[in-house]
C-alpha cells in the first residue's frame, strides 16, 4: 500500500508561507463537519482541527490567521490560548490540553494531509 493511500491532495508548497496564512480544508471529526487547517513553520507543514482546546470552537481572529503577533504561537482569538505550532501543546492561557493533529505531508511540490479513522473527507 503506498505511503500516500489515505493522502488527500490539499494545495501548491507555496501556498503555505512559512508564519502566514493557513490553508483550511473542511473534514468529518468524529461524525461531524469541522475545519482542518495547515499552517508552514520553520519550514515544517503542520495540520491542526480548527477547535480551541478550551471550548471547541473555531480559533482563527480573521480567516486562515491563527499566528499570534510574534509569528511564535498559534493562538485562540477568542480565550487567548496559545499553542506550540510544531507540537499543537497548549503554552498559555485557558486550555483543556492541546490542539487535535491532523497528519500532514510535502511531496513534490503539493501538501496533502491523511484520513484517519476519526478523521475523513467530506463526502459530494
Amino acid at each position: 500500500m503506498s505511503e500516500l493511500s489515505n493522502a488527500v491532495p490539499l494545495c501548491h508548497s507555496a501556498d503555505l508561507v512559512d508564519r502566514g496564512e493557513a490553508v483550511p480544508f473542511d473534514v468529518v471529526y468524529c461524525g461531524r463537519t469541522s475545519r482542518g487547517f495547515a499552517i508552514r513553520f520553520d519550514g515544517q507543514v503542520y495540520g491542526y482541527l480548527n477547535q480551541c482546546a478550551h471550548v471547541p470552537m473555531e480559533m482563527d481572529y480573521q480567516p486562515n490567521r491563527f499566528f499570534d503577533s510574534t509569528g511564535q504561537w498559534l493562538m485562540c482569538a477568542t480565550h487567548g490560548a496559545i499553542y506550540r505550532p510544531q507540537t499543537g501543546e497548549c503554552r498559555g492561557g485557558p486550555c483543556r490540553g492541546g490542539l487535535i493533529k491532523i497528519m500532514v505531508t510535502e511531496q513534490e511540490g503539493v501538501i496533502h494531509w491523511h484520513t484517519a479513522p476519526n478523521l475523513q473527507p467530506i463526502e459530494f
